[in-house]
């Protein structure tokens, strides 16, 4: 009976933890609008800001996604402040409001930053591998494998399908 109780509430405590944990699929899901409407105002491809988000947060998973919406990693914006464990932390990494905060910063970074600025005017928002080699190449990350495992996320959840030309839908939306 003990070990009946213990199974059960091993499992119970398991489901619970694997419930608060976003999935891939929930991720995109959740955030994928924002993502394309990010595109639609900035021109960076909605599969680099969620492939990105999604690697760099482990889908929303990791502390700082989840005490500051932190989906990049970003530093700056002072110290803030988060509980862990009933124990205060003091981090230099940025808070945001929302999580379409943060994808706006991640945009913002884009398209002012000089080192990554020139990637709005020589790609396309359909060519995210460019972007990817692009962003990696101008010293996003110092991580050697960090485009390709950003590809393999963008490639196996297909986020390229959602980098539509917005005028092919106008064009569409005007003829139905």
């Amino acid at each position: 009976m003990k070990k009946l109780l213990l199974v059960t509430s091993l499992l119970i405590t398991s489901l619970m933890v694997s419930a608060q944990k976003n999935t891939a699929q929930s991720y995109i899901q959740k955030f994928k609008e924002d993502a394309i409407r990010i595109m639609h105002e900035t021109g960076v491809p909605a599969s680099i800001v969620l492939g990105v988000a999604m690697h760099e947060s482990g889908c929303g998973n990791s502390l700082l996604a989840q005490n500051l919406n932190n989906q990049f990693g970003v530093k700056g914006g002072g110290h803030n402040v988060y509980y862990r464990h009933n124990k205060k932390v003091k981090t230099s990494y940025k808070r945001y409001e929302s999580v379409y905060d943060s994808f706006q910063d991640f945009a913002r970074i884009m398209i002012e930053r000089k080192e990554f600025s020139g990637l709005t005017e020589s790609l396309s928002h359909f060519d995210y591998a460019g972007w990817v080699h692009g962003i990696q190449k101008h010293g996003y990350a110092s991580d050697h494998k960090w485009g390709a495992r950003v590809l393999d996320l963008i490639k196996k959840y297909q986020l390229y399908s959602f980098d539509e030309n917005p005028e092919d839908q106008t064009t569409l939306a005007q003829n139905n």
